[in-house]
Protein backbone atom coordinates (compact mmCIF):
# COMPACT_ATOMS: atom_id res chain seq x y z
CA UNK A 1 0.00 0.00 0.00
CA UNK A 2 1.41 3.37 -1.02
CA UNK A 3 2.36 5.60 1.88
CA UNK A 4 0.83 9.06 1.94
CA UNK A 5 3.25 11.66 0.66
CA UNK A 6 1.63 14.28 2.81
CA UNK A 7 2.21 12.74 6.24
CA UNK A 8 5.27 12.39 8.40
CA UNK A 9 6.98 15.33 6.74
CA UNK A 10 8.95 16.81 9.59
CA UNK A 11 9.48 15.96 13.25
CA UNK A 12 6.63 17.16 15.41
CA UNK A 13 4.11 17.51 12.59
CA UNK A 14 3.75 13.89 11.56
CA UNK A 15 -0.03 14.03 11.70
CA UNK A 16 -0.41 17.14 9.56
CA UNK A 17 -1.19 16.88 5.86
CA UNK A 18 0.87 18.69 3.26
CA UNK A 19 -2.08 20.95 2.44
CA UNK A 20 -2.34 21.93 6.13
CA UNK A 21 1.32 22.83 6.22
CA UNK A 22 0.94 25.07 3.22
CA UNK A 23 -2.18 26.72 4.63
CA UNK A 24 -0.14 27.64 7.70
CA UNK A 25 2.73 29.03 5.65
CA UNK A 26 2.98 32.77 6.22
CA UNK A 27 5.36 33.62 3.40
CA UNK A 28 7.10 32.30 0.31
CA UNK A 29 10.04 30.81 2.19
CA UNK A 30 7.74 28.93 4.56
CA UNK A 31 5.75 27.59 1.62
CA UNK A 32 8.99 26.52 -0.04
CA UNK A 33 10.06 24.68 3.11
CA UNK A 34 6.76 22.82 3.08
CA UNK A 35 7.21 21.93 -0.60
CA UNK A 36 10.73 20.69 0.12
CA UNK A 37 9.54 18.62 3.08
CA UNK A 38 6.81 17.03 1.00
CA UNK A 39 9.26 16.31 -1.81
CA UNK A 40 11.60 14.58 0.63
CA UNK A 41 8.79 12.48 2.08
CA UNK A 42 7.44 11.55 -1.34
CA UNK A 43 10.90 10.58 -2.53
CA UNK A 44 11.30 8.13 0.35
CA UNK A 45 7.79 6.72 0.06
CA UNK A 46 7.22 6.64 -3.69
CA UNK A 47 9.46 8.57 -6.04
CA UNK A 48 12.66 6.62 -5.43
CA UNK A 49 10.95 3.41 -6.49
CA UNK A 50 9.33 5.08 -9.48
CA UNK A 51 12.62 6.58 -10.63
CA UNK A 52 14.46 3.25 -10.39
CA UNK A 53 11.66 1.48 -12.27
CA UNK A 54 11.68 4.04 -15.08
CA UNK A 55 15.47 4.01 -15.27
CA UNK A 56 15.59 0.21 -15.52
CA UNK A 57 12.87 0.05 -18.19
CA UNK A 58 13.59 2.69 -20.86
CA UNK A 59 11.97 2.65 -24.28
CA UNK A 60 13.06 4.22 -27.56
CA UNK A 61 11.39 7.20 -29.20
CA UNK A 62 7.79 6.50 -30.28
CA UNK A 63 8.01 3.10 -28.58
CA UNK A 64 7.10 4.36 -25.06
CA UNK A 65 4.08 2.05 -24.61
CA UNK A 66 4.92 0.69 -21.16
CA UNK A 67 6.35 3.99 -19.93
CA UNK A 68 3.16 5.76 -20.94
CA UNK A 69 1.05 3.11 -19.20
CA UNK A 70 3.01 3.54 -15.95
CA UNK A 71 2.60 7.32 -16.07
CA UNK A 72 -1.14 6.94 -16.63
CA UNK A 73 -1.28 4.62 -13.61
CA UNK A 74 0.54 7.18 -11.46
CA UNK A 75 -1.65 10.08 -12.53
CA UNK A 76 -4.94 8.22 -12.16
CA UNK A 77 -4.02 7.49 -8.54
CA UNK A 78 -4.16 11.26 -7.90
CA UNK A 79 -7.68 12.54 -7.16
CA UNK A 80 -9.12 15.37 -9.21
CA UNK A 81 -7.06 15.01 -12.39
CA UNK A 82 -8.38 14.28 -15.89
CA UNK A 83 -5.98 11.93 -17.71
CA UNK A 84 -5.79 11.37 -21.48
CA UNK A 85 -3.32 8.97 -23.10
CA UNK A 86 -2.35 8.39 -26.72
CA UNK A 87 -1.76 12.06 -27.57
CA UNK A 88 0.86 12.20 -30.32
CA UNK A 89 1.05 8.36 -30.18
CA UNK A 90 2.26 7.75 -26.62
CA UNK A 91 1.93 11.18 -25.03
CA UNK A 92 -0.01 11.61 -21.77
CA UNK A 93 -1.92 14.73 -20.72
CA UNK A 94 -3.29 15.46 -17.25
CA UNK A 95 -5.58 18.42 -16.55
CA UNK A 96 -6.22 19.89 -13.08
CA UNK A 97 -8.99 22.49 -13.08
CA UNK A 98 -9.29 24.87 -10.14
CA UNK A 99 -11.49 27.80 -11.07
CA UNK A 100 -10.83 30.82 -13.24
CA UNK A 101 -7.23 31.85 -13.72
CA UNK A 102 -4.12 31.32 -15.84
CA UNK A 103 -3.48 28.06 -17.68
CA UNK A 104 -0.01 26.72 -16.90
CA UNK A 105 1.48 23.74 -18.74
CA UNK A 106 4.31 21.61 -17.33
CA UNK A 107 6.21 19.27 -19.62
CA UNK A 108 8.39 16.18 -19.10
CA UNK A 109 9.80 13.88 -21.79
CA UNK A 110 9.74 10.08 -21.69
CA UNK A 111 12.02 8.38 -24.23
CA UNK A 112 15.38 6.70 -23.77
CA UNK A 113 18.37 6.46 -26.09
CA UNK A 114 19.88 3.62 -28.15
CA UNK A 115 22.81 3.29 -25.72
CA UNK A 116 23.95 0.24 -23.75
CA UNK A 117 24.37 1.25 -20.09
CA UNK A 118 27.83 0.71 -18.55
CA UNK A 119 27.82 2.72 -15.31
CA UNK A 120 27.42 -0.16 -12.86
CA UNK A 121 24.21 1.02 -11.20
CA UNK A 122 22.28 -1.72 -9.37
CA UNK A 123 19.14 -0.64 -11.25
CA UNK A 124 20.92 -0.18 -14.60
CA UNK A 125 18.92 -0.84 -17.75
CA UNK A 126 19.25 -4.22 -19.43
CA UNK A 127 16.58 -3.34 -21.96
CA UNK A 128 17.00 -3.96 -25.67
CA UNK A 129 14.90 -2.80 -28.58
CA UNK A 130 14.87 -2.71 -32.35
CA UNK A 131 15.54 0.76 -33.68
CA UNK A 132 14.22 2.42 -36.85
CA UNK A 133 17.15 0.93 -38.78
CA UNK A 134 15.97 -2.58 -37.93
CA UNK A 135 18.98 -3.29 -35.71
CA UNK A 136 18.74 -4.42 -32.08
CA UNK A 137 20.31 -2.05 -29.59
CA UNK A 138 20.64 -1.53 -25.88
CA UNK A 139 18.39 1.18 -24.46
CA UNK A 140 19.24 3.59 -21.64
CA UNK A 141 17.94 6.73 -19.97
CA UNK A 142 21.22 8.47 -20.77
CA UNK A 143 19.76 11.97 -20.70
CA UNK A 144 17.73 12.06 -17.50
CA UNK A 145 14.19 11.73 -18.81
CA UNK A 146 13.53 9.34 -15.91
CA UNK A 147 14.25 12.27 -13.56
CA UNK A 148 11.86 14.52 -15.47
CA UNK A 149 8.96 12.06 -15.38
CA UNK A 150 9.45 11.20 -11.72
CA UNK A 151 9.71 14.86 -10.71
CA UNK A 152 6.58 15.85 -12.61
CA UNK A 153 4.57 13.04 -11.03
CA UNK A 154 5.67 14.32 -7.61
CA UNK A 155 4.88 17.92 -8.51
CA UNK A 156 1.44 16.94 -9.79
CA UNK A 157 0.62 15.37 -6.40
CA UNK A 158 1.76 18.53 -4.64
CA UNK A 159 -0.25 20.86 -6.85
CA UNK A 160 -3.43 18.83 -6.36
CA UNK A 161 -2.94 18.90 -2.59
CA UNK A 162 -2.28 22.66 -2.70
CA UNK A 163 -5.43 23.64 -4.61
CA UNK A 164 -6.43 26.00 -1.79
CA UNK A 165 -3.34 28.06 -2.63
CA UNK A 166 -3.92 28.72 -6.34
CA UNK A 167 -6.51 29.35 -9.04
CA UNK A 168 -6.47 28.42 -12.69
CA UNK A 169 -5.69 25.26 -14.63
CA UNK A 170 -2.58 23.11 -14.56
CA UNK A 171 -1.81 20.84 -17.51
CA UNK A 172 0.92 18.24 -17.13
CA UNK A 173 2.22 16.59 -20.28
CA UNK A 174 4.50 13.60 -20.66
CA UNK A 175 5.95 13.78 -24.15
CA UNK A 176 7.33 10.98 -26.34
CA UNK A 177 10.22 11.11 -28.77
CA UNK A 178 12.21 14.14 -27.65
CA UNK A 179 15.45 12.40 -28.58
CA UNK A 180 14.50 12.34 -32.27
CA UNK A 181 12.96 15.83 -32.05
CA UNK A 182 9.54 14.52 -33.05
CA UNK A 183 7.36 14.22 -29.97
CA UNK A 184 6.49 17.86 -29.31
CA UNK A 185 5.31 18.38 -32.87
CA UNK A 186 3.38 15.09 -32.75
CA UNK A 187 1.47 16.18 -29.63
CA UNK A 188 0.76 19.63 -31.06
CA UNK A 189 -0.45 18.20 -34.36
CA UNK A 190 -2.68 15.81 -32.40
CA UNK A 191 -4.46 18.75 -30.80
CA UNK A 192 -2.54 19.58 -27.63
CA UNK A 193 -3.55 23.24 -27.90
CA UNK A 194 -7.11 22.57 -29.14
CA UNK A 195 -8.32 19.43 -27.35
CA UNK A 196 -7.10 20.77 -24.01
CA UNK A 197 -7.04 24.29 -22.50
CA UNK A 198 -4.51 26.40 -24.37
CA UNK A 199 -1.70 27.45 -22.01
CA UNK A 200 -0.70 30.98 -21.13
CA UNK A 201 2.82 29.73 -20.37
CA UNK A 202 4.66 26.43 -20.91
CA UNK A 203 7.35 25.36 -18.43
CA UNK A 204 9.87 22.58 -18.93
CA UNK A 205 12.70 21.19 -16.82
CA UNK A 206 15.87 19.22 -17.62
CA UNK A 207 18.35 17.58 -15.29
CA UNK A 208 22.01 18.44 -15.95
CA UNK A 209 24.96 16.25 -15.03
CA UNK A 210 27.29 19.28 -15.11
CA UNK A 211 25.33 21.35 -12.56
CA UNK A 212 25.62 21.05 -8.78
CA UNK A 213 23.04 18.58 -7.39
CA UNK A 214 19.73 20.20 -6.56
CA UNK A 215 20.65 23.65 -7.87
CA UNK A 216 18.56 25.50 -10.46
CA UNK A 217 19.59 27.32 -13.59
CA UNK A 218 17.35 29.69 -15.56
CA UNK A 219 18.66 31.40 -18.70
CA UNK A 220 16.90 34.57 -19.79
CA UNK A 221 17.18 33.91 -23.52
CA UNK A 222 18.88 31.12 -25.48
CA UNK A 223 18.77 27.73 -23.77
CA UNK A 224 19.28 25.26 -26.62
CA UNK A 225 20.40 25.59 -30.21
CA UNK A 226 18.41 24.68 -33.25
CA UNK A 227 19.16 21.25 -34.66
CA UNK A 228 18.71 20.09 -38.22
CA UNK A 229 19.63 16.68 -39.53
CA UNK A 230 20.62 17.10 -43.17
CA UNK A 231 21.05 14.18 -45.57
CA UNK A 232 22.84 14.86 -48.88
CA UNK A 233 22.64 12.33 -51.71
CA UNK A 234 25.26 12.65 -54.45
CA UNK A 235 24.47 10.91 -57.71
CA UNK A 236 27.46 10.31 -59.93
CA UNK A 237 28.14 7.99 -62.84
CA UNK A 238 29.50 4.63 -61.75
CA UNK A 239 32.00 2.39 -63.42
CA UNK A 240 35.24 0.45 -63.04
CA UNK A 241 37.74 1.64 -60.46
CA UNK A 242 40.52 1.19 -63.05
CA UNK A 243 38.81 3.56 -65.50
CA UNK A 244 37.85 6.62 -63.45
CA UNK A 245 37.88 8.86 -66.53
CA UNK A 246 34.70 7.17 -67.71
CA UNK A 247 32.84 8.01 -64.51
CA UNK A 248 31.87 10.86 -62.23
CA UNK A 249 32.99 9.62 -58.85
CA UNK A 250 30.51 10.63 -56.12
CA UNK A 251 33.05 9.76 -53.42
CA UNK A 252 35.41 12.44 -54.69
CA UNK A 253 32.55 14.94 -54.98
CA UNK A 254 31.34 14.16 -51.45
CA UNK A 255 34.87 14.38 -50.04
CA UNK A 256 35.39 17.82 -51.52
CA UNK A 257 32.05 18.94 -50.11
CA UNK A 258 33.12 17.92 -46.59
CA UNK A 259 35.99 20.39 -46.78
CA UNK A 260 34.01 23.09 -48.58
CA UNK A 261 31.34 23.05 -45.89
CA UNK A 262 33.91 24.18 -43.35
CA UNK A 263 33.75 27.66 -44.89
CA UNK A 264 30.09 28.05 -44.02
CA UNK A 265 30.66 28.93 -40.38
CA UNK A 266 33.91 30.82 -40.97
CA UNK A 267 32.81 32.87 -43.99
CA UNK A 268 29.00 32.84 -44.37
CA UNK A 269 27.60 33.83 -40.97
CA UNK A 270 28.17 36.64 -38.49
CA UNK A 271 31.37 35.78 -36.58
CA UNK A 272 29.65 36.84 -33.36
CA UNK A 273 26.91 34.24 -33.84
CA UNK A 274 27.68 30.56 -33.09
CA UNK A 275 27.07 27.86 -35.66
CA UNK A 276 28.06 24.24 -36.20
CA UNK A 277 28.10 22.11 -39.34
CA UNK A 278 29.32 18.58 -38.62
CA UNK A 279 29.47 15.69 -41.09
CA UNK A 280 28.83 12.59 -39.04
CA UNK A 281 28.32 9.94 -41.74
CA UNK A 282 29.79 9.24 -45.17
CA UNK A 283 28.54 6.13 -46.97
CA UNK A 284 29.30 4.94 -50.49
CA UNK A 285 30.32 1.94 -52.49
CA UNK A 286 30.26 -1.84 -52.19
CA UNK A 287 33.68 -2.97 -53.49
CA UNK A 288 37.14 -1.46 -53.78
CA UNK A 289 37.33 -1.61 -57.60
CA UNK A 290 33.84 -0.27 -58.29
CA UNK A 291 33.12 3.43 -58.54
CA UNK A 292 29.72 3.84 -56.97
CA UNK A 293 26.78 5.68 -58.47
CA UNK A 294 25.84 7.30 -55.19
CA UNK A 295 27.34 8.70 -51.98
CA UNK A 296 25.46 9.85 -48.91
CA UNK A 297 26.41 12.34 -46.22
CA UNK A 298 24.61 12.89 -42.92
CA UNK A 299 25.11 16.23 -41.17
CA UNK A 300 24.01 17.94 -38.00
CA UNK A 301 23.59 21.71 -38.17
CA UNK A 302 23.30 23.93 -35.07
CA UNK A 303 22.55 27.63 -34.59
CA UNK A 304 21.26 29.95 -31.86
CA UNK A 305 18.87 32.01 -33.97
CA UNK A 306 16.63 31.48 -36.96
CA UNK A 307 18.59 33.80 -39.27
CA UNK A 308 21.84 31.89 -38.78
CA UNK A 309 20.01 28.61 -39.11
CA UNK A 310 18.45 29.66 -42.43
CA UNK A 311 21.82 30.91 -43.74
CA UNK A 312 23.54 27.61 -42.93
CA UNK A 313 20.83 25.46 -44.52
CA UNK A 314 20.76 27.59 -47.68
CA UNK A 315 24.56 27.52 -47.81
CA UNK A 316 24.67 23.72 -47.68
CA UNK A 317 22.46 23.44 -50.77
CA UNK A 318 24.40 26.17 -52.61
CA UNK A 319 27.83 24.68 -51.91
CA UNK A 320 26.68 21.13 -52.67
CA UNK A 321 25.41 22.20 -56.07
CA UNK A 322 28.55 24.21 -56.76
CA UNK A 323 30.91 21.33 -55.94
CA UNK A 324 28.81 18.95 -58.06
CA UNK A 325 28.94 21.28 -61.06
CA UNK A 326 32.71 21.68 -60.66
CA UNK A 327 33.03 17.92 -61.16
CA UNK A 328 30.75 17.85 -64.18
CA UNK A 329 27.67 16.34 -62.54
CA UNK A 330 24.72 16.83 -64.96
CA UNK A 331 21.98 19.23 -63.91
CA UNK A 332 19.47 16.39 -63.71
CA UNK A 333 21.71 14.64 -61.16
CA UNK A 334 22.33 17.55 -58.80
CA UNK A 335 22.63 16.62 -55.09
CA UNK A 336 19.41 15.96 -53.22
CA UNK A 337 19.31 17.66 -49.81
CA UNK A 338 16.75 16.35 -47.29
CA UNK A 339 15.93 17.56 -43.77
CA UNK A 340 15.53 15.14 -40.85
CA UNK A 341 14.89 15.55 -37.11
CA UNK A 342 14.62 19.31 -36.93
CA UNK A 343 13.84 21.79 -34.19
CA UNK A 344 14.19 25.58 -33.95
CA UNK A 345 16.28 27.29 -31.26
CA UNK A 346 14.86 26.95 -27.76
CA UNK A 347 14.67 30.55 -26.56
CA UNK A 348 13.13 31.48 -23.22
CA UNK A 349 10.60 34.26 -22.94
CA UNK A 350 12.87 36.75 -21.17
CA UNK A 351 10.35 38.35 -18.80
CA UNK A 352 8.89 34.99 -17.77
CA UNK A 353 12.38 33.57 -17.24
CA UNK A 354 13.29 36.48 -14.95
CA UNK A 355 10.05 35.99 -13.07
CA UNK A 356 10.80 32.31 -12.49
CA UNK A 357 14.41 32.90 -11.53
CA UNK A 358 13.38 35.50 -8.97
CA UNK A 359 10.72 33.18 -7.57
CA UNK A 360 13.21 30.33 -7.15
CA UNK A 361 15.68 32.68 -5.47
CA UNK A 362 13.03 34.01 -3.05
CA UNK A 363 11.81 30.49 -2.28
CA UNK A 364 15.08 28.61 -1.87
CA UNK A 365 17.75 31.30 -1.65
CA UNK A 366 20.31 32.60 -4.12
CA UNK A 367 22.62 29.75 -3.08
CA UNK A 368 20.31 27.31 -4.92
CA UNK A 369 20.97 29.05 -8.24
CA UNK A 370 23.87 27.72 -10.29
CA UNK A 371 26.30 29.95 -12.17
CA UNK A 372 27.67 27.14 -14.36
CA UNK A 373 27.79 28.42 -17.96
CA UNK A 374 25.85 26.90 -20.83
CA UNK A 375 27.49 23.77 -22.22
CA UNK A 376 27.69 23.20 -25.99
CA UNK A 377 24.94 23.51 -28.59
CA UNK A 378 22.53 20.76 -27.62
CA UNK A 379 18.96 20.91 -28.94
CA UNK A 380 15.47 20.42 -27.49
CA UNK A 381 12.13 20.08 -29.24
CA UNK A 382 10.55 21.93 -26.30
CA UNK A 383 11.16 24.89 -28.62
CA UNK A 384 8.04 23.97 -30.63
CA UNK A 385 5.67 24.79 -27.76
CA UNK A 386 6.50 28.48 -28.11
CA UNK A 387 7.23 28.70 -31.83
CA UNK A 388 5.33 31.23 -33.99
CA UNK A 389 3.46 28.55 -35.94
CA UNK A 390 1.84 27.45 -32.66
CA UNK A 391 1.01 30.92 -31.35
CA UNK A 392 4.26 32.21 -29.82
CA UNK A 393 3.22 31.17 -26.31
CA UNK A 394 5.74 32.26 -23.63
CA UNK A 395 7.97 29.34 -22.65
CA UNK A 396 10.61 28.83 -19.98
CA UNK A 397 12.97 25.87 -19.97
CA UNK A 398 15.15 25.54 -16.88
CA UNK A 399 17.53 23.04 -15.33
CA UNK A 400 18.12 21.22 -12.08
CA UNK A 401 21.54 19.83 -11.22
CA UNK A 402 22.39 16.22 -10.57
CA UNK A 403 26.16 16.02 -10.86
CA UNK A 404 27.98 13.11 -9.21
CA UNK A 405 31.37 14.81 -9.56
CA UNK A 406 32.93 17.39 -7.25
CA UNK A 407 34.79 18.66 -10.30
CA UNK A 408 31.83 19.42 -12.56
CA UNK A 409 34.04 19.22 -15.65
CA UNK A 410 34.54 15.51 -14.99
CA UNK A 411 30.86 14.56 -14.75
CA UNK A 412 29.86 11.81 -17.20
CA UNK A 413 28.19 13.62 -20.12
CA UNK A 414 24.65 13.18 -21.32
CA UNK A 415 24.15 10.51 -24.01
CA UNK A 416 27.14 8.56 -22.68
CA UNK A 417 26.88 4.89 -21.59
CA UNK A 418 28.52 6.11 -18.36
CA UNK A 419 25.89 8.82 -17.75
CA UNK A 420 24.85 8.97 -14.12
CA UNK A 421 23.24 11.54 -11.83
CA UNK A 422 22.47 11.74 -8.12
CA UNK A 423 18.80 10.83 -8.18
CA UNK A 424 17.62 12.08 -4.79
CA UNK A 425 18.72 15.74 -5.03
CA UNK A 426 17.82 15.81 -8.72
CA UNK A 427 14.32 14.39 -8.27
CA UNK A 428 13.59 16.38 -5.13
CA UNK A 429 14.91 19.52 -6.82
CA UNK A 430 12.79 18.70 -9.87
CA UNK A 431 9.65 18.44 -7.72
CA UNK A 432 10.50 21.76 -6.05
CA UNK A 433 11.22 23.36 -9.42
CA UNK A 434 8.09 22.19 -11.22
CA UNK A 435 5.83 22.99 -8.25
CA UNK A 436 7.28 26.45 -7.62
CA UNK A 437 7.28 27.25 -11.34
CA UNK A 438 3.58 26.42 -11.62
CA UNK A 439 2.68 28.43 -8.52
CA UNK A 440 4.63 31.40 -9.86
CA UNK A 441 2.35 31.74 -12.89
CA UNK A 442 -0.97 30.55 -11.45
CA UNK A 443 -3.52 32.87 -9.90
CA UNK A 444 -4.14 33.33 -6.19
CA UNK A 445 -7.42 32.84 -4.30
Amino acid sequence: MRKSVFTGLVAGVATLSFASLVLQAADTAAQARAISAAAAADYTANLKGLFEHLHANPELSFQEKQTSARIVQELRAIPGIEVTSGVGRYGVVGVIRNGKGPVVMLRADMDGLPVTERNGLPYASKAKAVGPDGQETGVMHACGHDVHMTSLVGATRQLVAMKAEWRGTVIVIFQPAEEILGGAAAMLIDGLYTRFPKPDVVLGLHVASHIEPGKFQVHERIVNSSSDGVDIFFRGIGGHGAAPHTTIDPVVVASELVMALQTLVSRSIDPLEPGVVTVGVIQAGTKRNIISEEARLELTVRADNRETRDALIAGIQRIANGVARTHGVPEDRMPVVMMRETTPPNINHAESARTLRNALARSYGESRLSAVPRQGMGAEDFAYYGSPEWGSIPTVFFSVGGSVADDLRKAPPHHSPLFIIRPEPAVRGGVEGYTTAALTFLGRP
